[in-house]
């Protein structure tokens, strides 16, 4: 009797709860909605809201697969984040870099005289032809002094050249990096000083292997008696050319172009010394070519590949060759007598 007039009271019994009903079935129901449960993973999506993430996923990857193929973003991207933001834009997508190549792009020879530069330059050209690199060189060959707007400009003619390159020339140590270019990788050669003079006193009377009368030009003042003049009777008699060797002469090379590395001392030696640890990857000794040659064979392959087979090759030295580009040169000229 308490409980009917309990519920008599005007009270009506809480419904059926909606979780009990699921669980339940309830009478007849048999568990019906266990079985359709595994259709709703996400209960609050509808199957069209499901097939349109799905669709926006498969764009999705579509479209990044886009990027990847293509390098870059696909240009509605692109637009609609210049749309959202400039500053943001021009930080992530400003004008492409440069393509950078795998391999040391930038080579610079800048040979010292005298020591076994026309055998290098004449195994470059032959390299050049065989692997593809961009072989420039200088009609100017013995000024390698230069002004700081001399010094500009040929930066500037070196950098402009298509990559790979090597670039050589007669010419002191070039700092890129002071005229905002890139650094690039720099080799030479030198020789045992007193050998570079022997050589060297020999040249200007005689010129070189090649057949030029190029003595002619660089000495056309030599009297006959000095040109013939046997190189013992010069030292011993203390001739001007023999009692100043210049044995200097190898360290402006790798000193550079300020006024202080053409002044024997310390100074040139300890900066000519710093030069050669941070932009020189080899220098080398002519009196062992070979095995510099076989090192600029390990280091620079895409220049230097097959070098020491070329050089002990006369034959392959033999054949003719085509032009190789020269370097704009600014109109000077030259320090025939450095």
């Amino acid at each position: 009797m308490k409980k009917k007039q309990q519920l008599g009271g005007g009270e009506c019994p809480a419904p059926w709860p909606p979780a009990a009903a699921a669980a339940g079935g309830g009478p007849g129901q048999g568990g019906g909605l266990m079985r359709r449960r595994p259709l709703s993973l996400l209960p609050f999506l509808s199957l069209r809201d499901y097939v349109f993430c799905m669709a926006t996923l498969l764009l999705f990857c579509l479209g990044s697969l886009f990027y990847q193929l293509n390098g870059g973003p696909p240009h509605f991207l692109l637009a609609l984040r210049h749309c959202l933001g400039n500053s943001t834009y021009l930080d992530d997508h400003g004008p492409p870099p440069q393509k950078v190549l795998p391999f040391p792009s930038q080579v610079v020879y800048n040979r010292v005289g005298k020591c076994g530069s026309r055998t290098v330059v004449l195994l470059l050209r032959i390299l050049s032809e065989k692997h593809g690199f961009n072989l420039v060189t200088s009609d100017i060959h013995n000024k390698t002094r230069l002004t700081k707007n001399e010094q500009m400009e040929l930066i500037k003619n070196i950098s402009t050249a298509e990559q790979p390159y090597l670039f050589t020339r007669h010419v002191h140590f070039l700092n890129f990096s002071r005229f905002g270019g890139d650094q690039p990788v720099y080799i030479n050669i030198i020789r045992d000083p007193v050998n570079r003079f022997l050589s060297n006193y020999f040249f200007r009377r005689f010129g070189d292997w090649r057949g030029e009368q190029n003595h002619m030009i660089r000495t056309p003042n030599m009297r006959q008696e000095e040109r013939y003049l046997d190189i013992n009777v010069c030292i011993l008699e203390n001739y001007p050319e023999c009692s100043n060797p210049r044995l200097f002469y190898i360290i402006p090379y790798f000193c550079g172009q300020h006024p202080r590395c053409r002044e024997p001392g310390e100074w040139a030696l300890e900066r000519a010394k710093l030069n050669v640890n941070e932009n020189f990857l080899l220098v080398g000794i002519l009196e062992e070519l070979e095995d510099v040659l076989l090192l600029l064979e390990r280091f620079l392959p895409h220049y230097f590949k097959d070098v020491l087979s070329i050089y002990k090759n006369p034959e392959a030295q033999r054949k003719p060759r085509t032009p190789f580009p020269r370097a704009k040169e600014v109109n000077e000229k030259e320090d025939l007598f450095q």
